[in-house]
């Protein structure tokens, strides 16, 4: 499939999502659980399997990977910080355009539009820059989402749990597999866990789906600020990155499938983190819908400047 062919099927699933909202299949205490699940299991999973794949890659191109990806999200957390102020008036909307500003959407829909870009062996590269991703978006991002809420954490104890929480002990675990070249694992334990890590991208974007099926017509076309954030998320920000780590003699592979991973739509997790934070998903819902449709156009069209 191509670039837009990817984005259409996996918006489809969407619509999916919306239509078993509408119909009361989803939606409340349901998509809650569900969100709770893809955090705690699934997604977990899916970090896990992606280094699993049997095949290692130029082992050289690792800590080149891991360098740029957390290059980036200095940059991208720069920017988390910076801009919300200048994109939106609402003190109560700043975290969570920050969070749309900094994290696209890699596990979900960053990997199989990089198999389709630079072929299936750059899969497990874009893993590789996934695990500084997944480190950010449980940190940082919880932080932006949670604002000065409860969900910050505050005391020693809330920071450990966050940091030993399942998505980022199988972070941990990946980048161990990465580092020792671990290419052998039993189809005993990668098998299960690349059954149950494919549950994660269905199940988030129908959350997204039912999400949206709450939302008024009217809400779900934007305004201004989700379409300015929009243009920084999908392409001022990854050509920014592209230019700044470009000058700083990153490889050109390197430099280009970091870029589009990086010009992904807003992460579904945000979508699920608000629900566990207890925060009204409407914005970050209308940036993740909106991102994602424009991401169809936008997503070649960075390909082939990079």
């Amino acid at each position: 499939m191509n670039n837009v062919e990817i984005m259409a099927v996996l918006f489809a699933i969407v619509i999916v999502g919306f239509v078993a909202g509408r119909l009361g299949y989803m939606g409340g205490d349901f998509d809650r659980r569900l969100s709770g699940l893809i955090i705690d299991f699934t997604c977990p999973a899916l970090i896990l399997s992606s280094t699993m794949t049997g095949t290692l890659p130029d082992r050289r191109l690792i800590l080149p990977l891991l360098a740029i990806s957390v290059l980036t999200y200095v940059l991208l957390t720069a920017a988390a910080l910076w801009l919300p102020p200048l994109l939106t008036r609402r003190l109560e909307d700043r975290g969570v355009v920050g969070f749309a500003l900094m994290f696209g959407n890699v596990g979900f829909i960053g990997y199989p539009v990089v198999a389709a870009i630079f072929g299936q062996q750059a899969v497990f590269y874009a893993a590789v820059l996934n695990v500084v991703n997944t480190f950010a978006v449980f940190t940082v991002g919880t932080m932006l989402l949670a604002g000065r809420g409860a969900g910050t954490p505050h005391s020693r104890r809330e920071w450990v749990r966050l940091l030993v929480s399942s998505p980022m002990v199988a972070a941990y675990l990946s980048m161990v597999i990465v580092a020792l070249g671990i290419d052998n694992i039993p189809a005993v334990i990668s098998q299960p866990l690349t059954y149950i890590g494919n549950i994660t991208v269905p199940a988030a974007l129908l959350i997204i789906g039912s999400s949206l099926s709450q939302l008024p017509l009217h809400t779900m076309l934007g305004n201004r600020t989700v379409y300015v954030t929009a243009i920084f998320r999908l392409a001022l920000l990854p050509l920014a990155v592209y230019a700044v780590t470009t000058v700083l003699g990153f490889s050109h592979l390197v430099v280009s499938i970091n870029t589009v991973v990086i010009a992904m739509p807003v992460a579904t997790y945000g979508t699920i983190l608000c629900l566990k934070l207890g925060r009204d998903t409407a914005l970050i819902t209308e940036l993740t819908f909106i991102t994602t449709l424009i991401a169809v156009c936008s997503i070649p069209v960075v390909a082939m400047m990079v």
